[in-house]
């Protein structure tokens, strides 16, 4: 996913940087978004574990560029991630570590966890028809999540997502439907660091700031 994340980061900087029109900075929308997501989905799938997110998000949207096809944006988005996990398969932690029988028993338990994170979404924006419009939307954040796991550490983390969807626009406000990919992980700062992958739907509602 990190190879994926270089290139869309290098695409979106040539076109801010393209002979398009740039304008200057501004919060055109507030928004809200709802997205629920896991990790056993056609995508990912492991039976070692079960971990289902239900995250909100508040955003608001800056327009960098207006090109003749894309327009291109920033979407600051402080959120919050109600999360449930539960290791599935004891035999994830082996007899090699420290007090193994006692982090069986703990991380068997399913936990109500909470993720806090500061996102930023680098969207790319193209009108389809009237009133439709196609949005591809790469996130990067840092947070906080509240309860350590098998899998990850309790504490400073980093946040991955990709967001494909459709927008319909009517009058002052706009409604958004996307399917979005995800991935949790610390890289490396603390052990455990196996993170997360999910499979999920967006559904957001959006004001325009004249």
């Amino acid at each position: 996913m990190n190879r994926s994340i270089f290139i869309f980061l290098l695409f979106f900087y040539s076109l801010v940087n393209s002979q398009e029109k740039q304008i200057k900075p501004s919060v055109k929308k507030i928004g809200f978004l709802y997205s629920s997501a896991k990790q056993n989905n056609i995508l990912f799938f492991d039976k070692d574990y079960d971990y289902k997110t239900n995250v909100y998000k508040f955003q608001l949207f800056y327009v960098l560029r207006k090109g003749k096809k894309w327009n291109i944006n920033l979407i600051v988005q402080p959120q919050y991630q109600k999360v449930q996990h539960q290791l599935l398969n004891e035999q994830f932690i082996t007899p090699d570590e420290e007090n193994f029988e006692f982090l069986r028993e703990k991380f068997t338990q399913k936990k109500d966890i909470s993720l806090y994170a500061f996102e930023l979404g680098f969207q790319l924006r193209k009108s389809l028809i009237k009133n439709i419009a196609f949005e591809a939307t790469l996130g990067l954040g840092a947070g906080y999540i509240s309860l350590e796991s098998e899998r990850l550490a309790k504490g400073f983390t980093f946040i991955e997502n990709v967001s494909l969807g459709l927008a319909h626009t009517r009058n002052s406000s706009e409604v958004f439907v996307a399917t979005t990919v995800g991935h949790v992980s610390n890289f490396n700062i603390q052990k455990p660091n196996s993170g997360y992958n999910i499979l999920g739907f967006e559904l957001g509602y959006r004001i325009f700031i004249k």
